[in-house]
């Protein structure tokens, strides 16, 4: 979040927003919207979602609720939001990924260059183009402060949010990374998009681990992209298989949304598939310590999750992978120095061993294992 202020020259609303919308295109922003502040936005469905405990443990939800529910418990001075949107459309069905199970299925989001680092430095001229021309003082964000992009994004007419809770957007499908200006400047207001999604409800259909209680509702502690990137412990028994081979995120429910039909792919390809990211085969993945995931993975969100947590999900794929000839590299994470790796190790060497090969390990390894969760999965493999 950055502020700035400046003098200007006053003109009249109807040039100012174009003179911003020009702005933003001519920076490479996608979409472009204004919304005007005034009551919370969404305060009272995010205080529902957080009751029932569906943010897992996303803890910094909860504790910044009050800010989050209401952009003006961030910032009181505020009486406008500029929110702009850049496409990341890929140029292949994300679903595809799903069919080659010797290789792991990153998030579209999360196969190239961290949107952040793309979008920050653009937003931040943008905001400059506010300043200069209202002479309002500004903040921006990207992501990192509790701000909810979403609501605002719909309040602004760039999109509406889907019954799959992510914002879908006529021109952009499933497919925006967001970012906000808060300011001062008391701008000329867009229309607000109404919800277009009808009667349709593939989104919640595809889902694997039904992630929504119902339209519009998300429970994140059942969605497989919290549980691959925000959640810290094992990933729970019931949703092992439902993860197939998805190892950071999950675009299932984005993926089969009927209107990116009219998404074109992303200009310039910003976002493209680096060779490390772009469905990368398991047997590499499993042989990767600190240092080689960190360099393997710089630059890209990935890196954000860390080596044991994704190197959980690669033994979750592979567990699902029916690949034998993995078997020992799985075998050789049963002695890994992380516990979340060495649980999640047991359960992809049950998945790939014969049942010989597992009882001798078990009666070894339970002889020293420290570890009560990994000497749990252990037990539960042999009952």
């Amino acid at each position: 979040m950055t502020s700035a202020s400046h003098m200007h020259t006053t003109t009249e609303p109807d040039a100012v927003a174009a003179r911003l919308r020009a702005s933003a295109e001519a920076l490479g922003f996608d979409a472009f919207g204004v919304a005007r502040l005034g009551g919370g936005v969404q305060a009272e469905r995010l205080a529902a979602f957080l009751a029932a405990g569906r943010h897992g443990d996303m803890d910094w939800m909860e504790t910044t609720a009050d800010r989050r529910g209401d952009p003006l418990a961030l910032w009181p001075e505020a009486k406008s939001a500029v929110i702009v949107g850049m496409s990341y459309a890929p140029s292949t069905d994300p679903m595809e990924a799903l069919t080659d199970t010797g290789r792991g299925a990153i998030s579209v989001y999360a196969r190239g260059k961290d949107y952040h680092e793309i979008l920050k430095p653009k937003l931040k001229q943008l905001a400059g183009e506010v300043v200069a021309t209202t002479g309002g003082d500004v903040k921006v964000f990207v992501d990192t402060a509790p701000l909810m992009e979403k609501p605002l994004a719909a309040l602004a007419g760039i999109g509406w949010q889907g019954k799959h809770t992510n914002l879908v957007s006529r021109v952009h499908g499933s497919w925006l990374f967001l970012g906000a200006i808060l300011t001062t400047a008391d701008l000329l207001p867009d229309a607000a998009e109404v919800d277009r999604c009808g009667s349709c409800r593939r989104c919640l259909d595809v889902c694997p681990t039904a992630a929504f209680p119902a339209p519009y509702q998300l429970d994140a502690r059942r969605c497989l992209a919290y549980l691959s990137i925000e959640h810290k412990g094992q990933i729970a028994r019931e949703f092992r298989a439902p993860m197939g081979n998805r190892i950071y995120g999950c675009d299932d429910c984005l993926a089969v949304c009927p209107w990116n039909k009219f998404a074109a792919v992303a200009r310039e390809m910003r976002f493209a598939a680096r060779a490390e990211t772009d469905n990368p085969p398991l047997r590499d993945l499993l042989k990767l310590d600190d240092a080689a995931f960190r360099a393997r993975f710089a630059g890209t969100p990935v890196k954000r999750t860390g080596r044991d947590r994704f190197v959980r999900n690669v033994l979750v794929a592979a567990g699902n992978s029916a690949d034998v000839t993995l078997r020992d590299d799985v075998r050789a994470l049963l002695d890994d120095a992380s516990p979340l790796v060495r649980g999640m190790a047991v359960w992809a060497f049950s998945r790939l061993a014969t049942g010989e090969e597992f009882g001798l390990e078990c009666v070894r390894r339970m002889a020293v294992e420290p570890d009560e969760n990994v000497r749990a999965e252990w037990m539960m493999e042999t009952m």
